[in-house]
């Protein structure tokens, strides 16, 4: 088995090689002067198992061909089978039609992956589980919902009061997967959508009165779902509100956003790298996910069962 990181999160890459006990894979991605992704393997691949770490977040197209070119790379020398490892899954959100003349991003991604040579898809947290089917490979979800509600166990006395909430229906799955990890109750904040990332709150569903709320979701980009939804909390009676995130995107004002919000705290996994301001304002902390993505790695390369990682 082998290693590859590519430049989207070379410390989580780093941070999984460490689990496994195994170095990187020597490999040279650069670019050309107009900006061209360039990729040297360094070393004999041949017949090996390669799992390739990138994850595509922004620059997202830079990241994707980078991601691109290394599976041709690989394929191109030889290697026995090669895992797509994207901790996130970019361009997830445009999973089907939602009206005249839209494209389905996610298809499209999934088709240049195969396309590319990939043999097999190891990432986390798909914002649409049915992104799944998209691929005619191998194509392993991993849920945090596990390693979150950990650290929800860790962090928080009383568990009693604690109420877990689902910013929107849709993400009613996923909440409901760390409320029963923690014997809690779930409420569900009822979120309009009136455009790409707006959104405005309409009802909060469940009794959250004197409740510790924690907002749990796939990922944040703007801020704004998760900062409305939170307000939204406090004025429904809650007494205080913290969030669980898998991606932090954080994209535009998003830092700056959450600092300025009623929430208390926001945890988010190193799906995507943090950008160093996410760190100065005190309220953003980040759980590390190697030891998930490396524990599946190693089951994926003997040939074990991932799913028995969430019995």
């Amino acid at each position: 088995m082998k290693l590859l990181a590519g430049n989207s999160n070379r410390a989580l890459a780093e941070a999984v090689a460490s689990r496994l006990d195994l170095p990187l894979t020597r490999a040279q991605v650069k670019r050309f002067a107009d900006n061209e992704v360039w990729v040297t393997i360094d070393e004999n691949v041949r017949g090996e198992d390669v799992f390739i770490i990138q994850s595509t977040n922004y620059p997202a197209n830079d990241n994707l061909m980078e991601l691109l070119v290394c599976i041709d790379a690989l394929k191109r020398a030889s290697a026995r089978r090669i895992t797509a490892v994207m901790p996130y899954f970019g361009y997830a959100r445009q999973d089907r039609k939602t009206g005249g003349r839209t494209p389905i991003s996610a298809k499209l991604v999934a088709n240049l992956i195969e396309r590319a040579g990939a043999d097999r898809v190891l990432t986390m947290d798909l914002h649409s589980g049915q992104i799944q089917g998209f691929f005619d490979i191998p194509t392993d979800n991993l849920i945090s919902a596990p390693l979150l509600a950990n650290d929800i166990k860790i962090n928080y006395d009383k568990p009693a009061d604690i109420m877990i909430v689902s910013p929107d229906v849709g993400g009613v799955v996923r909440a409901l997967a760390v409320a029963s990890r923690l014997n809690a109750e779930l409420a569900i904040v009822d979120k309009r959508r009136s455009g790409p990332g707006k959104s405005e709150v309409a009802n909060v569903i469940g009794d959250v009165s004197g409740r510790r709320c924690i907002l749990f979701d796939d990922m944040i980009d703007g801020g704004g779902t998760l900062c409305n939804a939170a307000q939204a909390l406090i004025d429904a009676g809650a007494t205080e509100v913290s969030a669980y995130v898998t991606h932090g995107v954080m994209s535009g004002a998003a830092v700056e956003r959450v600092n300025g919000s009623v929430l208390k705290e926001l945890v988010m996994t190193d799906s995507i790298p943090a950008p160093e301001r996410a760190l100065e304002g005190g309220k953003i902390r980040y759980v590390s996910c190697d030891q998930l993505l490396g524990e599946a790695i190693r089951r994926i390369a003997n040939e074990e069962s991932v799913s028995k990682l969430f019995d």
